[in-house]
């Protein structure tokens, strides 16, 4: 199962609006036939991979699947109906799939196809791996994970007009890595206009995986010359506003999409997350500014936390403290799950306690 898994991480950013599932068949003598993961777009299915690759040593074998195999027709025949008619003897399940269309019914279907079904191995590591994908199901919106870089006095805004990096080379390396992970990438229009970024996944070998770029922009203030314009026909890019207008920035290839705002005229974040679960995304990687950043969390849309930090004072000059992020960690809301180091600049992650 740990190896399922293994395969299954190998989709999170590609897999939406699917989960990210891993799957491997192993033959009554113990020898691995068949692997699969999640392909592109979600399809075909990790089990659907592993049978390919197994062929007929699939008779009489295991499979371990990280998610229950779908039980409905879609494109395809369901993958539990299919591991029934290859013959494998036994199943392994880490996790049951929340989705109203399975749910028990995957299982289910395999039992009555004479399979040996066991439910629950690592279930607690599956259902972490595809937590974005069940909060899509249950609660109508994708996992967020707030990516923030600091000085170690808690800057996160250099002196004004100042370009240098707060964190070093390696570091950003790995937050493009964090980009290819997740389907979605979100920031406001401050971001845009201070940075112009292009936020896109560009590791050697990766650039393929850059996820969709998602701008906050109320008053539609994105203009036509911003590198995530420029760059829309190539990577997609979905501009959020709350008015009527952006045909000059859709001529470019923007999406531009009207959402009702507040009484305070605001796009209230429960919105923009259920229109991007609406979408489809099931893993949204916010990298905006302060103002965005501690929006998230003042709203309570925060599933887990990147946190660098340099090892260098931006001193009295610099700006972007974020008040509701130190509140948010006092609280105990959060649990620290991994901390790392890339050479002097330190990575705390943080995921919201159940």
């Amino acid at each position: 199962m740990r190896r399922a898994l293994a395969l299954a991480r190998r989709a999170l950013g590609r897999a939406a609006p699917n989960p990210a599932v891993g799957c491997v068949i192993v033959s009554a003598e113990g020898r691995v036939v068949g692997r699969g993961w999640t392909a592109p777009g979600g399809r075909p299915h990790a089990e659907t991979m592993a049978l390919a690759n197994a062929g007929a040593l699939a008779k009489g074998a295991t499979a371990y699947v990280t998610l229950e195999p779908c039980a409905h027709y879609g494109l395809t025949s369901p993958c539990a109906e299919a591991l029934a008619k290859a013959g494998v003897r036994r199943l392994v399940g880490a996790a049951t799939d929340p989705d109203p269309r399975v749910n028990g019914r995957g299982f289910a279907l395999l039992r009555a196809g004479g399979v040996d079904v066991s439910v629950g191995v690592l279930g607690e590591e599956a259902v972490a791996l595809n937590r974005g994908f069940f909060l899509r199901i249950t609660k109508d919106r994708p996992l967020v994970t707030l990516k923030m870089a600091q000085s170690r006095d808690g800057k996160t805004i250099p002196v004004h007009g100042s370009k240098r990096w707060i964190t070093n080379e390696d570091s950003r390396r790995f937050a493009h890595l964090l980009r290819a992970k997740h389907d979605a990438i979100l920031v406001g229009i401050g971001t845009v206009l201070a940075d112009d970024p292009l936020l896109t996944c560009r590791l050697p070998g990766l650039e393929n995986r850059s996820p969709v770029r998602v701008i906050l922009d109320r008053q539609l203030r994105t203009p036509e010359f911003a590198k995530v314009v420029e760059t829309a026909w190539h990577v997609p890019t979905l501009i959020l506003t709350a008015v009527e207008a952006g045909d000059h920035l859709r001529t470019h290839g923007a999406e531009v999409l009207k959402l009702p705002p507040n009484a305070q005229g605001r796009l209230p974040l429960s919105r923009v997350l259920q229109a991007l679960a609406l979408r489809g995304h099931t893993r949204l990687l916010v990298e905006g500014g302060a103002t965005t950043i501690s929006e998230f969390l003042r709203e309570g849309f925060a599933d887990e936390l990147e946190i660098f930090t340099a090892r260098t004072d931006l001193g009295d000059s610099a700006q972007g403290h974020l008040p509701e992020l130190a509140a948010a960690l006092i609280s105990g809301r959060y649990e620290e799950i991994g901390l790392r180091c890339f050479g002097t600049d330190m990575l705390e992650t943080y995921r919201l306690r159940a």
